[in-house]
């Protein structure tokens, strides 16, 4: 009687491969994956979009002769073209800032509270502190890189278009979406949405909330921006051709002058019946131009970057002292 053959060895099991995130780091992820997929996304969906919109629009620029041609001589259908392109995606990004204060930064806190999450957490050996510090640091970083990159690219975009590009970029969408600017404000609104959330405690309000506020905020440095920096000024001889100098800057306000630097509003004796005899009585023999050039538009940037981060940094430290260990 033969013997049963053996059965065969079964492999051993492969142990599962070392996590390349561990603790919070890997939690973190876990819990705001979605967050990271759509920032990824925007990341390189909009890379993609700026690159081959920007060599379409240097193709049909070349075609039509520039640089070889001046600016001013391109048919005006092209330069329109152009300069709507980069207005709309500039304002697309400016608007992505506020989404961050209201997707991101508004539930972070709140939902944690209302669903349970933080104390769940705090149960498992990690302090509060810590893991609250760790919510803010990847809440904050997410809109920092995601931002940074989209605005360089934009930058570097609207800087090939040479003098194509809308000269106005003071009140366009060049300002608030290119350089540090961009960043910053996606920091200030999810620090906003951040501070909101850790009061309110509930996440659908609070966003609202936070869309409300973060709205109001971001228009009113739109309107106190000019304040930024200290307009020049260009005096020339009243009648005189408008020179040159002030076609590539932005223009502030224009006024009429006497020769002691007194001013009055450029529609000073327009209407009187004798316009001449008007402005000779009061001395009036200058035009007088308030401008930005574009050498001012850094500074500009820097200087509301830094205020923005200096009210982002106040926020954070408020949410840190609101939600320290021993705050109900």
């Amino acid at each position: 009687m033969t013997a049963p053959a053996p059965a065969p060895a079964r492999p051993a099991a492969t142990p599962p491969g070392p996590r390349r995130l561990r603790g919070l780091a890997w939690l973190l992820v876990r819990q705001h994956r979605a967050a990271l997929i759509l920032c990824a996304a925007a990341v390189l969906l909009g890379s993609i979009w700026m690159l081959y919109r920007r060599a379409e629009m240097l193709d049909v620029l070349h075609s039509a002769g520039w640089p070889a041609r001046p600016g001013d001589s391109i048919d005006e259908t092209v330069r329109n073209r152009a300069g709507n392109d980069l207005d709309s995606f500039g304002n697309n990004l400016a608007f992505l800032a506020l989404l961050f204060g209201v997707f991101l930064g508004a539930p972070l806190l709140s939902t944690d509270r209302e669903q349970g999450t933080a104390r769940l957490v705090t149960t498992q050996s990690v302090p509060r502190g810590r893991w609250l510090r760790w919510k803010l640091c990847f809440a904050l970083a997410l809109p920092a890189l995601t931002t940074g990159v989209l605005s360089l690219l934009y930058g570097w975009w609207w800087r090939s278009a040479g003098p194509l590009a809308p000269a106005d970029w003071l009140n366009g969408s060049l300002f608030g979406s290119s350089g540090p600017v961009l960043v910053a404000t996606a920091l200030f609104t999810t620090s906003l949405g951040i501070a909101i959330g850790a009061l309110v405690h509930r996440a659908v309000p609070a966003m609202t909330l936070t869309f409300l506020v973060s709205g109001v905020a971001l228009f009113a440095g739109d309107v106190l921006k000019s304040g930024l920096a200290t307009p020049r000024r260009l005096v020339s001889p009243l009648g005189s051709p408008v020179p040159s100098s002030l076609r590539d800057v932005v223009q502030v306000d224009q006024w009429v002058g006497t020769a002691s630097g007194r001013l009055y509003g450029w529609s000073t004796c327009v209407h009187d019946a004798s316009p001449e005899n008007c402005r000779a009585a009061r001395g009036i023999i200058n035009g007088v131009w308030e401008y930005f050039g574009p050498d001012q538009m850094a500074g500009m940037q820097w200087s509301a970057a830094g205020v923005l981060l200096g009210l982002s940094a106040v926020l954070t430290g408020a949410v840190l002292r609101w939600t320290r260990p021993g705050t109900p």
